[in-house]
């Protein structure tokens, strides 16, 4: 079988048989390059992702997977079903293309009633529908691969109102051999019981037919403005750049590493099965216990648990640098998620962990208890010793450990590991960032000169709830 354009570019920008990555932390550059690997690529794009919302920026990129598909590249399309709710019209006219099969991860049988019959069925007994397909990747023809912890939608990729909060996010961008690994783990998920056939669920089946009409609204979603910033990064010659813009690795370096698809159905249940299947926090855990100089974390979602706490404690103990960057309380969309990490602060300033949390930039919005309406920061990623680094989407809480299913990469190479920890250090700036202290007694927040003693810039509301989630018995599930 001949190399397709897309294979033979990557090709041309590695010597020998080796691998290359590339950090994207730059949204226009990760929107960039999904499409014009969409418009290289000659045989198959393989898409797993959470979330892809049908804004401007999700609109751009479903027509760029459709052309492809017209031009005769194979498209799978593996969706979590939870968001997949409500867009049953759009999923259904993709899967009428005769090369585009879309399946849905995990889903409900009460699809319906909409997100009510999700709830519904949750609450009657489908505790699995708690645990959900958290992965993202995009894989083209095989050889080019993008993970991290972008979901597809315009607040990932720098778009929406000016009062919004937007993502700080980081992609891995892999290319060459070690790409397969990617395509392997998407092939697992693809055949697994739990990712279902689109067309098999009637509320979607039910509304086959709308491939016309999807194709105008897609092509309309060019002539809107907020589309030309990222349009214009299509027009530069992304590709023709890999040859300056990625690090040349042995394949050994790069290992893509997911949960097993079954851990979405037996949840707590799957800690052990999921170390004996290269699950990603007994891998994670594993490489911040090798750390002998320094960990850096990025989490935007940070409850380390009782085994997490210990764990960071042991590092402290042995002298090891432990610095974390995660979201404020004014900052978070999720205040659940904070109230849970909030009762850990005191014990990990006392061993000496170094704690950053991100200030809001923007108007503070309405903040969930569930689901994410735009926290400030996205990133999942860390470095050890200045040799080893991850991204993927695992946040270091209990969802991620023990519930949802979970990917991402580990490189062992010093100048990657030196960007993970530059973008810990940008994100650690007094501009950027309040360093959590121990003063006088009790917690506070640096900024500048001043010591904050109260949640900075976080309202009445968020701060009743988050005290309110740290008494109640939740935490496994945050």
């Amino acid at each position: 079988m001949s190399p397709t354009s897309l294979q033979r570019s990557v090709a041309a920008a590695l010597p020998g048989p080796m691998s290359g990555v590339a950090l994207m932390p730059d949204s226009g550059t990760a929107f960039a390059v999904r499409a014009a690997s969409a418009r290289a690529a000659g045989r198959s794009l393989d898409l797993q992702y959470y979330m892809w919302r049908g804004d401007v920026t999700g609109q751009l990129l479903a027509q760029e997977v459709l052309e492809a598909a017209d031009r005769g590249v194979t498209v799978r399309l593996l969706l979590d079903d939870v968001y997949a709710l409500g867009r049953e019209r759009t999923l259904a006219a993709l899967d009428t293309h005769p090369l585009i099969e879309v399946r849905l991860f995990n889903g409900t049988r009460w699809r319906r009633f909409g997100r009510l019959g999700f709830l519904l069925e949750l609450v009657l007994g489908g505790r699995h529908l708690n645990r959900r397909m958290h992965n993202k990747s995009w894989i083209a023809d095989g050889c080019l691969a993008v993970v991290g912890g972008r979901n597809l939608g315009d607040a990932y990729f720098g778009l929406g109102t000016r009062d919004a909060v937007r993502f700080r996010d980081l992609d891995l961008l892999i290319a060459g051999p070690a790409a397969r690994q990617a395509t392997r783990i998407f092939d697992r998920y693809w055949s697994s019981p739990l990712a279902r056939p689109a067309r098999l669920t009637a509320a979607t089946a039910e509304r086959a037919g709308g491939l016309p009409a999807l194709r105008q609204v897609l092509a309309c979603a060019e002539d809107r403005p907020a589309a030309d910033a990222l349009l214009a990064r299509i027009a530069r010659p992304v590709l023709a750049q890999l040859k300056r813009g990625l690090t040349p690795l042995a394949e050994g370096a790069i290992e893509v590493v997911a949960d097993p698809p079954a851990k979405a159905r037996r949840g707590l249940r799957a800690r052990k099965a999921a170390r004996a299947a290269g699950g990603i926090a007994a891998e994670i855990a594993d490489a911040l216990r090798g750390a002998r100089h320094e960990a850096l974390l990025i989490s935007p979602y940070f409850v380390p648990g009782r085994a997490g706490l210990a764990l960071l404690c042991d590092l402290r103990a042995r002298g090891v640098r432990v610095s974390v960057v995660t979201n404020s309380l004014a900052a978070t969309d999720v205040v659940a998620v904070h109230g849970g990490y909030a009762k850990y602060r005191a014990r990990l300033l006392a061993a000496g962990v170094t704690l950053f949390e991100l200030k809001p930039h923007a108007a503070e919005g309405k903040a969930s208890l569930i689901g994410a309406r735009g926290a400030a920061l996205h990133t999942k990623a860390l470095a050890v010793d200045g040799l080893l680094s991850f991204v993927g989407s695992f946040n270091l809480d209990p969802r991620s450990a023990a519930l949802n299913t979970e990917m991402g990469a580990f490189v062992r190479n010093p100048s990657i590991a030196g960007e993970v920890a530059a973008e810990h250090a940008r994100l650690a700036d007094p501009a950027v960032s309040w360093q959590v202290v121990w003063e006088a007694g009790r917690i506070g927040w640096r900024d500048g000169t001043a010591c904050l003693r109260h949640e900075p810039e976080a309202g009445p509301w968020r701060r009743w709830l988050a005290g309110l989630v740290r008494l109640l018995p939740v935490e496994e599930q945050l």
